[in-house]
């Protein structure tokens, strides 16, 4: 096999150095958090935050870290929920996308209508407790964290509209050949719809992920609490201590003045972003093209 050598050109350079400029300059911010998570109070004060920490300190991790077997706990709790739900919900919405999908199917335009229904409008707050509360009965159990985002009405139209993409020969000679309608949906849809697949896994991820509102409304029991609720909470006692810096006692001022409240709130960004960021290597060669035919195409 002849490899064919790529000529450098003026305008490759540029193109090259343009997206380097622009990856760097997203990079850039994150940077500055992880050095502003390991920067000291006192350096902060002086001479603010900057790419290399004027004065490093892990005092911002050690006030997250203070109790340990809370945190992995709760890593562990979103860590599983987080698979369980993805996995869950790329089966719910691929499911019902491939009905909703079929042209010739009858019902179909009503069960388009009321997909587009539930992603417009909403019962509100109470009625959702209600339901989760006494009738389904999800109170302190890990299916609230799981059940209620199964389904989403926004990626069942995305994985839709990628199905209605792929030739309709597929399904016609898969029948014709006495394939059931799972036969195909498992064996030739779901194979060919790979990015779009990914990136409704990368979607439903990030929402497990950062979900915090079900375990403040649904979760009472502290060791069930999912990681970005534990950390509000942390958050949410050091603003409490700061609130009340000056009226205390010489000692308890004294640790308040120390306490690195800006570079905790980096370290949060840090603990609760970089894990996720390592879903994007796997999903990031299909991210593109699963949106863009996902969305336009149909």
């Amino acid at each position: 096999m002849v490899q064919v050598k790529r000529r450098i050109t003026p305008g490759y350079v540029m193109v090259v150095l343009f997206v380097g400029l622009f990856a760097a300059l997203c990079l850039y911010p994150f940077l500055m958090v992880i050095s502003g998570s390991l920067t000291s109070r006192s350096a902060a004060v002086m001479h603010g935050f900057s790419l290399i920490p004027k004065e490093f300190t892990t005092d911002a991790y050690t006030v997250l870290f203070t109790n340990s077997a809370s945190i992995i706990k709760a890593y562990q709790v979103t860590v599983g929920v987080t698979v369980i739900g993805t996995a869950l919900s790329l089966l719910i919405n691929s499911m019902m996308a491939f009905v909703v999908s079929r042209p010739n199917l009858y019902g179909a335009k009503f069960l388009n209508i009321y997909v587009l229904i539930t992603m417009l409008f909403s019962g509100g707050i109470v009625p959702w407790y209600v339901i989760c509360t006494q009738y389904l009965k999800l109170t302190d159990t890990y299916a609230a964290l799981v059940l209620p985002m199964a389904a989403s009405a926004w990626n069942v139209f995305l994985i839709r509209n990628y199905f209605r993409s792929m030739p309709h020969e597929l399904y016609e000679s898969a029948r014709v050949d006495g394939a059931s309608h799972f036969r195909i949906y498992r064996r030739i849809y779901v194979p060919l719809a790979k990015p779009i697949m990914a990136t409704v896994l990368l979607f439903a991820a990030l929402a497990y992920w950062n979900d915090w509102w079900h375990g403040l409304m649904l979760i009472n029991r502290a060791e069930m609490q999912p990681l970005q609720m534990m950390l509000r909470a942390v958050i949410a006692n050091i603003q409490f201590l700061m609130a009340q810096s000056g009226t205390a006692t010489p000692w308890m001022n004294e640790m308040m003045a120390r306490l690195p409240s800006d570079g905790v709130r980096m370290a949060l960004v840090v603990i609760t972003t970089g894990p996720i960021i390592l879903v994007y290597p796997f999903v990031q060669r299909y991210f593109v093209k699963g949106i863009m035919v996902g969305s336009v195409k149909g």
